[in-house]
């Protein structure tokens, strides 16, 4: 069962998750802060002098992929009918020698069937609503629909997820000796800034944050287990105060679901999402792999690096696959 001490602590009664979510929201919401027709929430934040300053911090030119891999072998167990990655090959090396094409030239093509949310990825603004309304106040059944999101949709933050990125190990200053937080491990806000502060970094408005619990690397030695929805460490919903306050632009973490699982209320589905996505705008990644960034941040004390992390243009989708590339 998971740690209800920070939600205690924080004023909220376990038992009561929808007056916790009320509460936060009526401090927190930014409806309205960028206009009535504003499809971009936090990424408003992710100004071209934020990437500017993101750009200044390569200094080696160090490049870290922080996709955890898309394949046959990745972490769903099919709830939510999420499976994992299936490919196949469309043509082969074969059809080279059974000659289909002239003066010997020979290709493969290849095909791959998969959940948008199945690895690492976004959540987009469509993904999550409170109380049926979606980012902005609007009606959730009018902004996604059977033909999917036509108003927030995962295409419009495809040119804006860039940046300075910001590295909090937060199983590396708060964990074991192996760098790793056990599961139901709920991250405060105090201990995000204790994070920062260890590390000699400033997480400063229009950020993209990444952290990282060791949830991830744990499973690279015992397997899976319930990564996909089961127990893990992971923010607590009394950060989400932190969030709005420090005008972040987005945060990954290295988990399936960015929060504390199990939640920190006795009855309860993913609380900061409820409030993180609709009501502050905030895209979140999940399932990133930040095991090598975090291994050359703790070799160089430099923790902040060009970050960029762009979904693809799915048209319609609330959320995507992508390939995060940090640069040092």
């Amino acid at each position: 069962m998971t740690d209800t001490t920070a939600v205690v602590a924080a004023g909220h009664d376990p038992a009561k998750p929808e007056e916790a979510v009320a509460a936060v929201v009526a401090r927190v919401s930014r409806w309205g802060r960028w206009g009535p027709d504003d499809v971009l929430g936090s990424l408003n934040l992710l100004t071209p002098a934020k990437r500017v300053e993101g750009a200044a911090c390569v200094r080696t030119g160090t490049a870290f992929s922080l996709s955890q891999p898309f394949d046959e072998t990745g972490p769903q167990n099919g709830w939510k009918k999420r499976t994992n990655p299936v490919h196949t090959m469309l043509g082969t090396g074969h059809e080279a020698l059974d000659g289909e094409f002239p003066h010997g030239i020979g290709g493969a093509d290849d095909v791959i069937a998969m959940p948008l949310q199945c690895s690492t990825q976004w959540d987009g603004l469509g993904h999550i609503f409170d109380h049926g309304k979606a980012w902005n106040g609007r009606d959730a059944a009018a902004v996604v629909r059977v033909e999917g999101d036509r108003l927030t949709g995962i295409e419009t933050a495809a040119a804006h997820l860039a940046g300075r990125g910001v590295l909090l190990d937060a199983g590396r200053v708060l964990g074991d000796d192996r760098g790793e937080l056990p599961d139901s491990y709920p991250i405060t806000a105090d201990e995000l800034d204790e994070v920062a502060r260890a590390h000699g970094v400033e997480v400063r408005p229009g950020d993209i944050v990444c952290v990282r619990t060791g949830q991830y690397a744990r499973t690279r030695r015992e397997g899976w287990g319930g990564y996909a929805g089961g127990p893990a460490p992971g923010l607590s919903f009394t950060t989400l105060d932190w969030l709005h306050d420090r005008d972040i632009a987005a945060i990954a973490t290295d988990t399936w679901g960015v929060e504390v699982r199990p939640n920190e209320f006795e009855v309860a589905f993913q609380p900061l999402h409820q409030v993180a996505i609709p009501h502050l705008g905030l895209f979140l990644g999940e399932m990133w792999d930040l095991d090598g960034l975090a291994a050359d941040c703790a070799a160089d004390g430099r923790h902040d690096f060009f970050l960029t992390a762009a979904p693809l243009r799915i048209t319609g989708a609330v959320g995507s696959p992508v390939n995060p590339i940090a640069v040092k």
